[in-house]
């Protein structure tokens, strides 16, 4: 007996339209936005107070709202809009609604290898930002990789992110997506690093490029979670089938996908150059590989439930090199300019009606002047 869709909640603001799916601990749901007036995409929290380890879900989904809202200023991340509490006491969280997945389109049916590349390079580049703040995403698979209603690809579901605290011992709980976490993980030696993020987003591009997982067998027989696993911990690398002219890509993405984390690349960034060079031999169009810059890299934190509201500013001032940037910028756009000396010369343009007024001085004058010249030449009058 199937099990009865939960009541989507009513959030204020919202209107409901349709069910998109579920998993794990959350629901989405399609509402539209009263104002501004969008459709957005709402992940709704299942857990009741009363549901087992309730608190502990609570404060996973805050931590994604709070890791979405630092990241999602990078292109290729969903964007959140809001986060709350809807009107029977869910946490929500509202963001950019992408109605396909790069996954659902590719299952059995191969990407083309521009495609691939293009979306590589744009997840590295979100990847790689998040990794500079701080983020293990920890969940990269094709399902996660959505499309926006611009086909760009877009990096989703933060829900199982780890924030690490530099200077000390990893703490997080292991979670794994079998057929796309790395040997280590699935041996629990470790939950997450760079170096499985790596091996994450081979195997997802991989899977792009084939239309089936790295390690899948056309046999589905052998593709139960324990042989998959044993195939995992193996890591041999098998050629992406039946392709022509893949030899390179092959090469990047056995690469990624060495047993040995060492072996892999060493960064995101790293992986992406590559994808980057594949692009330029096979003749696409390099896409670029976005990087927030070091100075506007967001801040993660973690913060415990029930200690939400105001909170002391961490956005630091503003050094005085970028106020006088700042201020040079104002200047300019309102028409003034400074000389060597750094003296500011007002050079803003006339208004209309000041134009006006000075043109009509103008003209009276040189109409007064002109009368005057007459008369002398008329020898002032008879």
């Amino acid at each position: 007996m199937a099990e009865p869709q939960l009541r989507p909640p009513g959030i204020p603001g919202f209107s409901y339209v349709r069910p998109l799916g579920s998993g794990g601990f959350a629901q989405v749901h399609l509402y539209e936005q009263d104002m501004p007036r969008r459709v957005v995409a709402v992940k709704v929290l299942d857990a009741g107070e009363g549901a087992p380890n309730a608190q502990r879900l609570r404060e996973v989904f805050e931590s994604e709202a709070d890791v979405m809202a630092r990241l999602s200023s990078h292109p290729s991340v969903v964007t959140i809009y809001q986060a709350s509490i809807s009107l029977d006491g869910s946490p929500y969280i509202a963001m950019e609604y992408c109605p396909a997945s790069m996954g659902a389109l590719t299952k059995g049916k191969p990407a083309q290898l521009a495609e691939v590349l293009d979306a590589g390079v744009r997840i590295a580049g979100a990847l790689e930002t998040a990794h500079r703040a701080g983020v293990l995403h920890r969940d990269i698979k094709p399902s996660n990789v959505l499309l926006t209603t611009l086909g760009k690809p877009v990096l989703a579901d933060f829900g199982i992110a780890y924030v690490t605290k530099r200077g000390q011992p990893e703490e997080a709980e292991v979670a794994m997506s079998i057929p796309w976490s790395a040997p280590e993980v699935l041996s629990l030696k470790v939950s997450g690093s760079v170096a499985t993020e790596i091996w994450s987003l081979g195997a997802t591009l991989y899977t792009f490029a084939a239309g089936r997982s790295p390690f899948e067998l056309p046999d589905r027989g052998l593709n139960t979670r324990s042989k998959l696993a044993d195939r995992i911990s193996k890591a041999v690398y098998q050629p992406v089938p039946g392709a022509q002219g893949y030899a390179p890509f092959d090469g990047v993405m056995s690469r990624a996908l060495k047993r040995d984390p060492a072996a892999r690349f060493t960064s995101m960034r790293e992986l992406g150059e590559a994808l980057q060079e594949l692009q330029r031999h096979y003749g696409y169009e390099v896409t670029p590989l976005e990087v927030v810059a070091e100075a506007w890299l967001p801040r993660v934190e973690t913060i415990p439930v029930g200690t939400r509201g105001p909170v002391v500013s961490t956005v630091g001032h503003a050094s005085r090199a970028e106020q006088r940037a700042a201020k040079r910028a104002q200047q300019l756009e309102a028409g003034r300019g400074t000389d060597r000396d750094g003296v500011v010369h007002d050079r803003a343009p006339l208004s209309p009606l000041k134009a006006g007024l000075i043109g009509a001085g103008i003209g009276v004058a040189v109409i007064a002047v002109a009368g005057a010249v007459l008369w002398a030449a008329l020898g002032g009058g008879l």
